[in-house]
């Protein structure tokens, strides 16, 4: 799925006038409120000043908030050269590098684009569909019976193993254990979220342990590009990275080791935590909803995945993982009426569009049927982003979720040990359950291989 959140910092200083109305609050208050109580935030200023406002905050600058579909198709539609997204995803600079696809604009984001797509085109899937359900079993083998456990590190340690396997092709065990125990690490690393941490103040400051957890991550994986380099049967393999090495730009030209090191903790980033978090997400909602978990049971079982669909879709437009598509831009720029000025950021704001009443009624309400009818709208409907931005790993995260949801389903009898949804709580550039999405496993029948039939 797309991994933005609003950039630090903006520079230079942008001309505030002419931008939407927005809170007038002192820009360090305003952009402490906006890091500690976003979700609150957003939706105050909704109710104050409609689908168009501003944000004068530190340390963003000017963030223009939209939940407009009508404003968000002309945004994600607009030139690419105009409405820059990837400077709206600096913040995973660190750990994606300068040359991941989320951070290129213009035709060279384009080309990579184009030349990173064709493994993820869903004729392909189909060849991933076991591998995710024999890794969904076996950590449903290991669950705890009776036990309170957090369902959302669960679904992290399905969709890391996928990407080892699956993406990255890494077969030696032992060396995919050590990624398993280095990436989380990683990726969580609190030098991420805040800027001013990300100076070397010694060997025990935070940015000091996430580049040394980066190098030694950086290590195995060029380890493992070296290794399929010279692998004679690399033709014949289908993994991710090997299917990157023998594409070709319009140049005739293959990616580098820097550029394919990116390129894959960039999917990293997009097809771990942001589809562990999905799922997470998924059985929280499920489990405080009786009715629509049975209803998907007996679905299910009689080999209907239609309104596995459903759950999914609605799924992700009550529990957007991600705050913001977010574009900056490279020139002025006009919405709702207003001269957006040049430098400013432009975040279409999945929390809003996705909960508007007019669009969703009881938006509040977990109601897959209300996908059953239509098809989501593609510009009030945006957990993958949209435009030519659109994730590029949007299909093989839904199809990840319909395997590992139906393993589960199939197998598992849970339980949620408090009937209180749990709130989210922001981390890094996701959304996550605010208690890890707790539940309790009751009992759990034997893996069988009617769930892969219906979805291999």
């Amino acid at each position: 799925m797309s991994v933005q959140r609003a950039p630090f910092p903006v520079k230079p200083p942008v001309d505030l006038s002419g931008a939407p109305p927005g809170p007038r609050l002192p820009r360090h208050l305003l952009g402490m409120l906006w890091l500690l109580r976003e979700p609150q935030l957003l939706e105050l200023c909704r109710r104050r000043y409609g689908d168009i406002f501003s944000l004068k905050a530190w340390p963003i600058g000017l963030l223009v908030v939209i939940s407009d579909p009508a404003e968000i198709k002309r945004v994600f539609t607009s030139d690419p050269d105009v409405v820059h997204a990837g400077d709206g995803n600096a913040v995973t600079l660190p750990v994606a590098g300068k040359e991941s696809v989320l951070l290129l604009d213009g035709q060279r984001h384009l080309h990579r684009r184009k030349l990173m797509l064709p493994p993820f085109h869903g004729d392909r899937l189909s060849v991933y569909g076991g591998l995710i359900g024999e890794v969904a079993d076996e950590e449903i083998d290991r669950w705890p019976l009776d036990t309170v456990f957090p369902m959302h590190s669960a679904m992290q340690s399905i969709t890391l193993k996928v990407i080892l396997l699956a993406v990255f092709g890494i077969e030696d065990a032992e060396r995919r254990a050590e990624l398993e125990r280095l990436i989380p690490k990683m990726i969580n690393s609190p030098a991420l979220l805040w800027p001013p941490l990300q100076r070397d103040l010694g060997s025990w400051s935070p940015w000091r342990r996430f580049l040394a957890l980066r190098d030694k991550v950086d290590s195995l994986l060029f380890e493992e590009i070296e290794r399929k380099r010279k692998d004679p049967e690399l033709e014949n393999r289908d993994d991710i990275l090997s299917l990157l090495l023998q594409a070709r730009d319009e140049n005739g030209e293959p990616m580098g080791d820097e550029e394919l090191r990116d390129q894959l903790v960039t999917l990293l980033l997009a097809g771990h935590e942001t589809s562990a978090t999905s799922l997470a997400w998924t059985f929280e909602r499920l489990l405080r909803n009786e009715a629509v978990l049975a209803r998907l049971r007996n679905k299910l079982a009689a080999g209907d995945e239609e309104y596995l669909d459903c759950v999914i879709t609605e799924s992700l437009r009550s529990r957007p993982i991600i705050p913001y598509a977010m574009r900056r831009l490279t020139e002025p720029f006009e919405i709702g009426g207003y001269e957006v000025p040049a430098g400013a950021f432009v975040g279409s704001s999945t929390t809003l569009v996705h909960n508007r009443p007019d669009l969703y009624p009881d938006p509040e309400v977990f109601r897959p049927e209300r996908f059953e009818d239509k098809r989501a709208d593609t510009y009030a409907w945006i957990p993958f982003g949209g435009g030519v931005r659109r994730c590029l790993g949007a299909s093989f995260a839904t199809f990840e979720m319909k395997i590992v949801l139906g393993r589960v389903i199939e197998r598992c009898d849970l339980a949620v040990p408090d009937p209180k949804p749990e709130r989210p709580r922001g981390r890094f550039v996701t959304y996550v359950p605010a208690r890890g999405a707790r539940v309790i496993l009751r009992q759990r029948r034997p893996a069988s291989s009617s769930v892969s039939t219906v979805f291999t």
